[in-house]
């Protein structure tokens, strides 16, 4: 798995989530970027996140991630 091909599947997954189709997620995009990601959201995100790529954060992580650079940085390690 690339970061590219991450990217690609993380964006999906936001676009999906958010059910808007013009958002495109960076490194450094963070909730402040999209307007209806709210705590709420966060959790349907996170959620459909571990669905997509098999996998369950640790919460250590998910409460301390402060961008999407650093979600795609652990679904790179999870995927190892």
């Amino acid at each position: 798995m690339t970061r590219e091909s991450t990217y690609e599947r993380l964006n999906d997954v936001f676009r999906d989530v958010f059910d808007d189709e013009k958002i495109q997620i960076c490194d450094e995009t963070t909730s402040g970027d999209i307007e209806d990601w709210d705590s709420f959201e966060h959790i349907n995100l996170v959620v459909a996140v571990e669905e997509e790529f098999h996998f369950k954060f640790p919460m250590g992580k998910v409460i301390t991630m402060k961008n999407v650079g650093e979600m795609v940085d652990i679904i790179m390690e999870m995927g190892r």
